[in-house]
């Protein structure tokens, strides 16, 4: 499981498109003052994604995903999730719970400040892409509803589809298995 989190805001994303020369195009803007807190898992080999919102107080519950994932997939041994570094990651709440017994997640840290190495940010484009840009919803409630109805039934559903486009395919290159010519 590849995790997460995204924060996407109310408002249209205004993205390319082709219109004759010297026409103007204007697209209808909301407030854009409320956004969604989105904390997300993908399973690259299903396609199954597991996207739970998170209010202001359930900030401080950053295990709750990980309970999540575990519920979704009781007949596993050991569930590898992969994650940025983000603070709440590494807080003291997370490593209790992974210390109770029966626990199934196995965490490892996408190195820093490489973001293209987690293929739930690809997830993220495609929703924006599908989602928000050009696109202008009136109130936040269809923002809402077009949001996690994109994330969680329409990637799944499309899986076959969109697997192509949110992937895991990178190589990793040693430092001693190649050479810098100047």
């Amino acid at each position: 499981m590849f995790v997460d989190a995204v924060h996407p805001t109310h408002q249209v994303r205004a993205a390319g498109c082709w219109a004759p020369k010297d026409t103007a195009i204007a697209v209808e803007q909301t407030t854009g003052r409320q956004s969604l807190n989105i904390h997300g898992a993908i399973n690259l080999e299903t396609g199954q994604t597991q996207m739970l919102e998170v209010t202001k107080g359930q900030r401080n519950e950053p295990d709750a995903l990980l309970k999540a994932i575990e519920a979704a997939h009781p007949a596993k041994k050991q569930i590898h999730v992969y994650l940025d570094n983000a603070s709440y990651h590494h807080a003291n709440i997370v490593r209790d719970w992974l210390k109770e017994q029966h626990r199934k997640s196995v965490l490892h840290f996408i190195p820093p400040y490489c973001p293209h190495l987690d293929p739930i940010e690809q997830c993220w484009a495609l929703m924006h892409q599908h989602t928000t840009h050009n696109r202008d919803y009136k109130t936040f409630r269809q923002f809402k509803r077009a949001i996690l109805n994109f994330l969680k039934h329409t990637i799944p559903k499309n899986w076959n589809r969109l697997c192509d486009r949110i992937t895991d395919n990178f190589r990793v290159i040693h430092r001693d298995k190649f050479r810098v010519v100047a």
